[in-house]
């Protein structure tokens, strides 16, 4: 059956001009990974001691993160430095297909192999039951469990579907990474009932008594994506370090250049930009997960997404915050993997496609008709390439009234007109 909608886009329907601008971020500098985490290294090394040959699970997400490779290997270095047998295990929940094949491709793709960090990658799913904390049912993976210790490395930003001192990191890797799929489902279901943060926090701090946690390694990106703060804490310290990291991760988070769109056009979306496919810290609202937090800035009307990323391999995760798009975004979704995601999110939104146009030319004139009376001149548009990549962008004439004043905005173009090609493509 047919499911493309075509509509007759009038002749006389006018789409508004649009200007190329550059955001300037205040960006800190990125630095040398090796030599911060020999630094690190020599901070936490007196506070523990490890036995000649003792096994060392090094847990490692799905995330693409800035250096990584780079930095796994060194935190290995240090360790079999100090007479220690480190191998690589996956803590990334349910991804990769929630298969310990898939997951181990992740790695690979992620450019974490034994060759490229020197130490074995051991993968599983299966898990074991540690007791609980408040009610909440505490799960391991086993490899990190059977491990004479645990080291994590992580990113720390603010996460897409929920708020709190703590967001991604190093604690939520422990809590969720390292769950596997039992782990990562049962918590992510439970939040449909219960706060997630409160999860998270409960969870953790037990976790880290309970478990042979060593340390963790804690990571902070620049506006640019690049490493501009490493940080090891032992367990003891983890929870303060962690919230310090992420007010400054906060701070770094690049946004839209406006509170206010009418339409956000997004030429891609993935797994591999956002766990959300689109980051919700830009822009705004619920995200399509249930216990989203929601986020009052800023205010997107209505958003057309027009693919998905190569990298993200079919997973649609966050199509439920999308309200129109083609079938060139439609026929690249794998909806076995966006399902599979759906479900274990407990985010069965995630699965919503949105309304589909046969043109790009008639999505975008379909999501202007439903924001309310506008016109070309005032409408205010904005097209990124993704919400990683906020620096060059465009935004339609409506928008440069409310952009004259922001001095860390540079328009760097004439106005063009909003133009397709013969298929409806915009150009």
């Amino acid at each position: 059956m047919e499911q493309t909608i075509k509509i007759s886009v009038p002749e006389e329907f006018r789409f508004p001009g649009m200007c190329k601008i550059h955001q300037r971020f205040d960006v800190p500098p990125a630095i040398e990974v090796t030599e911060a985490v020999e630094e690190q290294w020599q901070k936490i090394k007196g506070r523990f001691i490890l036995e000649p040959g003792i096994r060392i699970a090094v847990g490692v997400g799905s995330r693409g993160l800035s250096n990584l490779p780079e930095i796994v290997r060194a935190v290995v270095s240090r360790l079999k430095d100090a007479g220690a047998c480190p191998f690589i295990t996956s803590a990334m929940g349910s991804h990769g297909g929630a298969t310990a094949r898939g997951q181990a491709a992740l790695l690979a793709k992620r450019g974490i192999t034994e060759e490229s960090v020197g130490a074995p990658i051991e993968v599983t799913m299966e898990v074991v039951r540690i007791g609980e904390a408040d009610g909440i049912p505490l799960y391991m993976d086993r490899l990190a469990f059977e491990a004479d210790a645990i080291v994590l490395i992580n990113r720390v930003k603010p996460h897409t579907d929920f708020t709190g001192a703590l967001e991604s990191g190093i604690m939520k890797m422990l809590v969720i990474g390292l769950g596997n799929r039992e782990g990562a489902e049962f918590y992510h279901r439970a939040a449909v009932n219960r706060d997630f943060y409160n999860m998270i926090i409960t969870a953790g701090r037990k976790l880290l008594e309970q478990t042979k946690f060593l340390f963790g390694v804690a990571l902070v990106e620049n506006q640019n994506h690049m490493t501009c703060e490493v940080c090891m804490e032992t367990g003891a310290h983890m929870e303060d370090a962690e919230i310090e990291l992420l007010k400054k991760a906060r701070r770094l988070l690049p946004g839209l250049p406006l509170d206010e769109i009418d339409l956000l056009i997004v030429d891609e979306m993935g797994k591999d930009i956002s766990g959300a496919g689109m980051d919700p810290n830009v822009v705004g609202g619920r995200g399509s997960c249930v216990w989203s937090a929601d986020r009052p800035w800023p205010k997107v009307m209505r958003i057309f997404v027009r693919t998905l990323t190569g990298e993200t391999q079919g997973n649609a995760a966050g199509l439920g915050m999308v309200h129109v798009t083609t079938p060139r975004l439609v026929d690249e979704i794998d909806m076995q993997a966006t399902a599979v995601n759906a479900m274990t999110a407990a985010c069965p939104e995630d699965c919503k496609i949105p309304m589909t146009f046969f043109t790009e030319k008639e999505a975008i004139a379909a999501a202007l008709m439903t924001i309310g009376p506008y016109t070309p001149e005032e409408v205010r548009i904005v097209h990124i390439k993704n919400t990683l990549n906020l620096t060059h962008l465009k935004v339609s004439t409506g928008c440069l009234p409310l952009l004259k004043s922001n001095k860390e905005i540079t328009i760097t173009s004439e106005p063009v007109p909003m133009l397709f090609n013969d298929f409806g493509t915009l150009l």
